[in-house]
């Protein structure tokens, strides 16, 4: 299932303009790598810029996180580095364990390079000039840019140093409790703002831009880090690693993190709540059905979000549908799944006052990401197939439901011809499946034998199933609903509007198409408004 349909860390490309890597070549021991870090920082301490010191070293860190020492999977890489280092009597050890003291993730890891420092020193190697330097910046404006739904956004947060200014991008992902997924240094901050303030100001129905307060910043910042850290195997982007170490540094110079308001968890009581007013509100053809699957969607929210249990956004329904298809929930009728899914999408949409656009693009999204469910479900359902896109988000559960009564498969078998992936938007491919439904005229059909009243059965069905696809006479599917009701399966229900439409035909004229049906139509409305 594809996942974040909008982004804005990768709908602005930030990572073209971010901290070029330093090359890092792999080395075939432990002592190689390490004897290469030292190489490297010998090389960028002699003339560094304003940040080369603090960004090497951050990704310094975030290499010994990812490396797992064969045969030895504890191992301490950044104790083992230090101690290594402690050992040389070069500018290169100085200039790394400077850095480390600061930049090392643990407090025994920091000390260790300090002490580690100061015994190079003594050998007579001079302190780095920028050594006091290293982790110092100045805080600016921070700025975070998001869908409009609440699933993701990205937080730019602006430091300097001298002239020197860069920007840190955190991709926050609230659909799991805003996590950090990506971390991002970027050369050139004010470009990417005025990128931000361009697509919030061409797409404000989706996309939404706020100046955040540093405290308030610094909360997100170090909550999501601490999310995702939280996890035995995040999924997080490339270079997620490699600025950690600087982000977390980079954070000490803002303000004490503000404190979240308190989360307090729903009630049953209060879920139960929830589900009733969605159903009062919402009509489902299947009462019960849309219950179960309603707490379902409250449970999911509280989970995952218990702040907000009932927002609605693409990637949130998205990760819904992929804990059923992961087996997390069970399910009595999977079946109601889809009209569920998109009247709760519509529901939430409403209550969170969203436009009309961003309405619409939630519904449309959401409809793909039950396409490919139902499509892990049964290979022979796409659900986006009863949709041209033209459709209204209020109007898509009716008209699925509409068009599915009107061709329930996408796949015949005529004769000896087996037809598969079938458009239903094209008359003629209906036309195979309304065929296909009927295998005791396939012989005569072959043959060019079939005519008489099958052959008119077999239009009029053609005819019928046509009208309900485009919804035209208004008064036919209503009429099939109400036979549905009372109990009819839909062979009957449909047999009983064929019947309907052939008692209005009347003698075609004489300048009439070969073929072609002509009925009353006055007539026939009234008929259907009578069932």
């Amino acid at each position: 299932m594809p996942r974040t349909a909008w982004t804005t860390m990768s709908g602005m490309s930030p990572v073209s303009r971010a901290r070029k890597k330093s090359s890092l070549p792999s080395a075939p021991s432990i002592n190689g790598l390490f004897k290469d870090v030292l190489r490297d920082f010998s090389a960028v301490a002699a003339e560094p810029g304003p940040f080369d010191v603090d960004l090497l070293g951050s990704e310094v860190v975030g290499q010994w996180r990812e490396v797992v020492v064969e045969d030895e999977p504890d191992t301490d890489l950044g104790l083992e580095l230090i101690a290594f280092a402690q050992r040389k009597i070069t500018p290169g050890a100085a200039a790394l364990l400077a850095a480390l003291q600061v930049l090392a993730e643990t407090e025994e890891e920091r000390s260790a390079a300090a002490e580690a420092l100061a015994v190079v020193l003594g050998r007579g190697i001079p302190e780095p000039e920028w050594a006091a330097e290293i982790g110092q910046v100045s805080v600016g404006e921070c700025w975070r840019t998001g869908d409009v739904y609440g699933d993701e956004s990205s937080l730019l947060c602006v430091f300097s140093r001298g002239d020197a200014t860069l920007g840190l991008l955190a991709l926050l992902d609230f659909t799991e409790g805003g996590r950090v997924r990506d971390l991002v240094v970027i050369e050139e901050p004010h470009e990417v703002l005025a990128e931000m303030r361009t697509q919030a100001a061409e797409d404000g129905d989706l996309v939404v831009l706020d100046k955040v307060e540093p405290a308030d910043a610094h909360r997100l910042l170090l909550a999501g880090i601490a999310a995702t850290d939280a996890l035995d195997e995040p999924d997080v982007g490339e270079d997620y690693s490699r600025f950690h170490a600087i982000a977390l540094v980079w954070a000490r110079s803002l303000p004490e993190p503000s404190v979240a308001p308190p989360v307090v968890a729903w009630t049953a009581e209060q879920r139960a709540e929830a589900v009733a007013q969605f159903l009062a509100e919402t009509a489902l053809p299947d009462a019960e059905a849309g219950r179960e699957i309603a707490a379902l969607l409250v449970e999911h929210g509280c989970r995952t979000e218990p702040a907000n249990p009932l927002r609605v956004g693409p990637e949130k329904l998205a990760r819904f549908l992929e804990s059923l298809l992961d087996g997390e929930y069970e399910l009595e009728d999977e079946d109601a799944v889809a009209p569920v899914v998109l009247a709760w999408s519509a529901w939430g949409a409403r209550r969170a006052e969203l436009s009309d656009v961003a309405t619409a693009a939630l519904v449309e999204e959401v409809t793909e990401y039950l396409g490919e469910y139902l499509s892990d479900e049964d290979e022979d359902d796409d659900l986006s197939a009863y949709l041209d896109g033209t459709e209204s988000a209020d109007e898509v559960l009716a008209v699925v439901a509409r068009r599915r009564f009107a061709v329930p498969e996408l796949e015949t078998v005529i004769g000896d011809e087996e037809f598969t992936d079938l458009d239903p938007g094209d008359p003629e491919q209906r036309r195979l499946l309304v065929i296909g439904a009927h295998p005791e005229y396939h012989e005569s059909l072959a043959a060019d034998e079939f005519d008489g009243t099958d052959g008119l059965r077999l239009a009029l069905e053609t005819s019928v199933v046509d009208q309900l696809w485009d919804d035209d006479p208004a008064e036919l599917w209503p009429a099939a609903q109400r036979l549905l009701e009372q109990g009819l399966s839909r062979v009957d229900v449909v047999d009983r509007l064929v019947t309907v439409l052939e008692e209005q035909l009347v003698e075609p004229e004489e300048d009439a198409v070969e073929d072609e049906l002509d009925f009353d139509l006055d007539t026939y409305q009234a008929a259907l408004r009578e069932i």
